[in-house]
């Protein structure tokens, strides 16, 4: 099948003195060319995913090739058979990953060793080396590197907290972290630098990289990689696909996300098509019966619907 779209993922940090006006410059070329997708500015720099046709990602790599700014940006490239976004929203951001930090990291002047896919191949596998997965709880479920460290966040900017709280596990060992693109990396293996940290390394080209990397084929990674666009989830490892996803109800295999159907809540869990229709595609009994429920509204389920089927639940 010929692949006629294209998604492209990219990052860079780089001083941007008008974000507003360069948002405005952006979203009117973007609009202009039919691109897809989200992008965000801010006054370090721009990090983005847009996908459109072969012709309008060209046009568009070019474009950022001969900006003033953005010249030198590296695309990370995925075939695709259609649009990745619905819509094409453009932002101006405080930051382009949200920290917080009293003190914020500048990558272009502190950051973590980049270390090629085999480098970071090589690295995982000495005894004195832990991994530390830079991104949140969900994505590490549905896909990431053999033995590495889940934290127990669902953002980002809750990271170094958790680092802080379990310090003791990371103490003198050497430390190698990754990201999907690379983006989170850069200021989060900065910031272990600035916490005395010694040896940090960060994946070059996050995990998509490493998947398209021609020596090690997405070795040591198992199950899918969760992208923040249409697809979902896409396929790193080229040599086995080890399913580590569980079904939220029931613990078996899965890897199908679905948001929590309570819009209070919206939780992503794993679960299969037969039981997000049990459950109402909500993730516990409170938000089956949440009286804004979107799945009962999509369904038109009467109360009386509802209520047999949380009775079925209870046999």
């Amino acid at each position: 099948m010929n692949q006629e779209y294209r998604v492209l993922l990219y990052y860079k940090y780089v001083t941007i003195e008008n974000p507003q006006e360069c948002r405005d410059e952006h979203f009117q070329f973007c609009t202009e060319l039919g691109l897809k997708g989200r992008i965000l500015i801010a006054e370090e720099g721009i990090n983005g995913t847009v996908s459109g046709t072969i012709e309008q990602t060209d046009a568009y790599m070019k474009f950022m090739e001969d900006h003033p700014l953005f010249s030198g940006t590296i695309f990370k490239i995925d075939e695709a058979t259609e649009h990745a976004f619905k819509k094409l929203r453009i932002r101006v951001r405080p930051e382009l990953v949200t920290l917080r930090l009293e003190d914020d990291i500048d990558p272009r002047a502190k950051t973590g060793k980049h270390l090629k896919p085999t480098e970071f191949y090589e690295a995982m596998q000495r005894e004195d080396t832990v991994v530390i997965d830079a991104r949140n709880d969900y994505e590490f479920d549905l896909g990431h590197f053999r033995g590495a460290v889940r934290p127990e966040i669902t953002n980002f900017r809750d990271l170094p907290e958790w680092i802080r709280e379990n310090k003791q596990e990371f103490e003198g060992k050497k430390i190698l972290t990754y990201c999907t693109g690379g983006v989170r990396c850069e200021k989060f293996s900065g910031w272990l630098l600035e916490e005395g940290f010694e040896d940090v390394g960060q994946l070059d080209g996050g995990i998509v990289t490493y998947g398209k990397d021609p020596e090690v084929q997405g070795e040591l990674w198992d199950g899918q990689l969760y992208v923040f666009d249409e697809r979902i989830s896409v396929p790193i490892n080229r040599k086995e696909h080890v399913v580590v996803g569980k079904d939220h109800f029931t613990g078996e295999p899965c890897e199908r996300y679905v948001n929590c159907a309570n819009p209070a809540c919206n939780k992503k869990i794993l679960c299969s098509e037969e039981n997000e229709h049990r459950h109402l595609r909500s993730c516990s009994n409170e938000c089956r019966v949440h009286p804004r429920n979107r799945y009962v509204a999509e369904h038109s389920l009467s109360e009386e619907e509802v209520n047999e089927r949380l009775m079925n639940l209870q046999k």
